[in-house]
């Protein structure tokens, strides 16, 4: 068995990085890991596909955002960001979980419609990453993945978009998209 935890990182600007990282999750389950799954962006007053399955599992899930950019204040998107860090902080240094999936972070750190660096810092993330128990792999998704965090991969997916129903001007679809 892998006594080394790995760092797996799903990026780029097509659809599949969260479905990538809960393929992972289901591996992870089925083989008796202790694995914890954390949204970054997504927000608890919504329903996600993805969350009542993997409760269904018993794997602890939590939504730490509160959405998109654009639907609250930069300084709400900021009190988010700073208590989701908080949360991510302790869960990097639990020796229990076999897993930890940080979904979205990608997209978190890469925000430039406001500062985040003083609530989400990079050197911060990196060094919890780096000094995270021996035996955790861990997950990232999200777009646009830091430079710095590629560099700190076992493995790289970057998931491109050829096509998508939204050029159509097909929405969201329930149990494709949430």
């Amino acid at each position: 068995m892998q006594k080394k935890g790995l760092l797996l990182v799903y990026t780029g600007h097509g659809k599949g990085k969260t479905t990538a990282s809960l393929g992972v999750t289901l591996r992870a389950v089925g083989r008796g890991m202790n694995v914890r799954y954390l949204q970054f962006i997504k927000s608890p007053e919504r329903t996600y596909g993805e969350q009542i399955a993997l409760r269904k599992l018993g794997v602890e899930t939590e939504q730490l955002g509160i959405g998109f950019t654009w639907t609250k204040t930069p300084e709400e998107h900021r009190e988010a960001l700073a208590k989701a860090w908080k949360k991510t902080h302790a869960a990097l240094q639990d020796e229990n979980l076999d897993l930890l999936v940080l979904d979205e972070l990608n997209n978190a750190l890469a925000i430039q419609k406001f500062p985040v660096d003083d609530v989400l810092p990079l050197q911060e993330v990196l060094e919890a990453i780096q000094n995270r128990p021996e035996k955790m792999h861990l997950v990232i998704t999200g777009r646009d993945a830091h430079p710095a965090i590629l560099k700190l991969a076992d493995l790289v997916s970057t998931i491109d978009g050829t096509k998508h129903y939204y050029d159509e001007g097909i929405p969201a679809v329930k149990g494709l998209e949430f």
